[in-house]
């Protein structure tokens, strides 16, 4: 086994003023050379945006982007005619292949945004672009994992253009849950959204991300009331 532990307060951050946002990996004008990516993973922004603020319309090419709301609704606007409202409980994924171009605001005039912004590179490039976004509500299960995203389009969640897998889990104090990886040569990359868990004695708190790798799975066990993000990708970009 081996891993990597990126504690919440060692992330990069930007405060623009409609937005404030931790990177744990290099981003914009925050850069660290020891911490550009987790495998095909290169992007995980824990984003907050301000009242009836947002990003204006911007490119995308060949990224896997997906937009997890934590509170409140997102508004999404792009170059495939798409208009929707994401919001929490929601996943979205953005496949930007040979191009696209999209905007996302605070629709709300009162209150703020909190959703995760991950970029995931693709297996191939120069797809068709693509969008979509379900609600994961009747995925939600207590004190154990359930799969968000995939690479198949007949699994539970979104799919993507990757062999990646994301699950979720909200665990009540003292529960443990094992996770299985779907490939042996996969990493994890797990995210404390809530709560606090330990890994292998490795105990991480709210925001902390820990990445693992050569390893078939592992156990988490919730130190107190947790929900945590749990992304399984290829460690070899392709």
């Amino acid at each position: 086994m081996e891993y990597v532990i990126h504690k919440a307060d060692t992330r990069g951050h930007a405060n623009h003023g409609w937005l404030d946002s931790h990177h744990s990996f290099s981003f914009a004008n925050h850069h660290n050379p020891e911490r550009m990516n987790f495998g095909v993973l290169r992007v995980l922004n824990d984003d907050i945006v301000s009242a009836g603020m947002g990003f204006g319309n911007h490119p995308h090419q060949n990224m896997e982007i997906i937009s997890i709301p934590l509170e409140g609704d997102l508004q999404h606007k792009d170059s495939l005619g798409n208009l929707s409202v994401i919001r929490e409980g929601d996943i979205q994924i953005l496949s930007a292949g040979t191009g696209i171009s999209h905007s996302e605001y605070n629709r709300n005039k009162g209150e703020q945004v909190k959703f995760l912004q991950i970029w995931i590179f693709p297996n191939k490039r120069d797809l068709a672009p693509r969008y979509d976004q379900i609600s994961i509500r009747d995925l939600q299960k207590k004190n154990e994992f359930y799969q968000v995203l995939s690479p198949n389009s007949d699994d539970d969640g979104v799919w993507i253009n990757q062999e990646a897998w994301f699950s979720m889990g909200e665990f009540e104090k003292g529960v443990s849950c094992q996770y299985e990886l779907h490939n042996k040569n996969n990493g994890v990359y797990i995210f404390v959204l809530e709560g606090s868990i330990s890994i292998d004695y490795h105990k991480l708190e709210k925001r902390d991300g820990f990445g693992i790798w050569k390893i078939d799975k592992f156990e988490v066990i919730a130190g107190s009331n947790a929900k945590l993000l749990l992304m399984e990708v290829p460690m070899q970009i392709s």
